[in-house]
């Protein structure tokens, strides 16, 4: 079975944290060290295939998704720890960083109906277009209460939501809507809570989500527009661009999922750095909000709390504008509106902070394709692994 082991990695306490320049190099390193396994052994001497990594480095240290084909989850994590462990020994300039989670992360409603479904009659089925429009039937039944002991799962999930909010570092309560002192009308503080700890726990599923996206891409060798198999979030990008989003943009953009939540977790987030962190966050926030729907925890004061987030991270909606072009016509004009913004020198048109924006035919911002992984400005983060290549910038 394939399972996607989450490894928390950091560096050790009292060290200074790391710059862009030594975080590109991480990377380097810790992505070099797992091109060099093919596969790891087990406990009891069985073998496990590594299928897949993903490396996202911060400033503290670095968060990885390990891919493997494993004959039960526990080896999958005995394994992939072993890995990790032996990576970082091996490797001078990180022998000294430290495992502080590895586990494969399952949905605790999902998880629960297969283990009590394996080799039974209600075993999950083999095809993953008959597995995935299972869970969309169970997603269903906690939306309706119609599932057993919906209200008990209910308040159990609203407990751990409340629990995860404490990893939110980056985002204050003022984020979402709570006022300090002030007169007027606020979320209340719980609220505020519940929905800082719905979006933790949808970032652990929208990520997964992605990783599913990236392997079916990569099986298929296509694009969205031609994939025959199910797909999670990519199809939900704007569609005009469909040709265009491959398993290279797919991985380009599950990085950059994972280094905007990171910085989310782990305090360094300040403001987002380019458009594609902008979709990845419109994604998170949809799945934030079905998660909550899904456990009957979205009220009105928790829906507030998350239209307060919406406003505080995002400095404008340009990214809104990419959804609104629907037909050949305004795609062509804002062709010719990126071909004028070029033959301008690229700056007569510029929008504040748009990062290579064009002004297209309704007057709102447009950034063209190949400038979603681009700055808006100097200083904003991107990860190196996502980053555009340099001849690409300079162009």
């Amino acid at each position: 079975m394939t399972y996607v082991v989450t490894v928390e990695t950091c560096i050790p306490e009292g060290t200074p944290e790391m710059d862009p320049l030594q975080r590109a190099g991480a990377v380097s390193l810790i992505e070099d060290g797992f091109d060099s396994v093919r596969a790891v052994e087990g406990p009891d001497g069985l073998e496990v295939d590594v299928l897949d990594t993903i490396v996202a480095v911060h400033p503290g240290g670095a968060l990885l998704k390990v891919v493997v084909d494993a004959p039960a989850l526990e080896f999958a994590e005995d394994s992939v720890r072993v890995l990790v462990d032996e990576l970082l020994e091996r490797t001078e300039l990180l022998a000294d960083w430290e495992i502080e989670r590895c586990e494969v992360e399952l949905h605790q409603d999902l998880a629960l109906a297969s283990l009590e479904a394996a080799d039974g009659p209600d075993a999950p089925p083999d095809d993953p277009v008959a597995r995935k429009a299972r869970h969309a039937e169970a997603a269903v039944d906690l939306a309706t209460g119609a599932g057993p002991d919906a209200a008990r799962r209910s308040a159990a999930m609203r407990r751990r939501m409340l629990e995860l909010a404490d990893e939110l570092r980056s985002l204050p309560p003022a984020g979402f809507g709570v006022l300090d002192g002030e007169e007027g009308l606020a979320v209340p503080p719980e609220s505020a809570r519940l929905a800082a700890g719905a979006l933790v726990h949808a970032t652990d599923v929208l990520v997964d989500e992605l990783f599913e996206d990236v392997q079916v891409l990569t099986q298929e060798d296509a694009t969205v527009a031609e994939c025959e198999g199910p797909l999670w979030h990519l199809e939900r990008l704007p569609d005009r661009y469909a040709l265009q989003y491959d398993a290279p943009f797919a991985r380009r953009f599950l990085v950059t999922a994972v280094a905007l939540t990171t910085r989310f977790t782990d305090g360094s987030f300040q403001r987002l750095g380019c458009v594609a962190e902008g979709l990845a966050l419109r994604l998170l926030l949809s799945r934030t909000t079905t998660i909550l729907e899904l456990h009957d925890l979205l009220d009105d004061d928790v829906a507030a709390a998350l239209d307060a987030l919406t406003d505080h991270l995002y400095e404008d909606m340009d990214h809104e504008y990419l959804y609104d072009v629907h037909d050949a016509r305004d795609a062509r004009d804002a062709r010719d509106a990126h071909d004028a913004y070029d033959a301008h020198g690229g700056g007569q048109h510029e929008q504040p902070g748009a990062g290579g924006a064009f002004e297209g035919p309704l007057g709102v911002a447009a950034v063209p394709f190949d400038a979603w992984f681009t700055p808006f400005q100097r200083g904003r983060y991107i990860h190196p692994s996502a980053a555009d290549e340099p001849d690409a910038a300079a162009r």
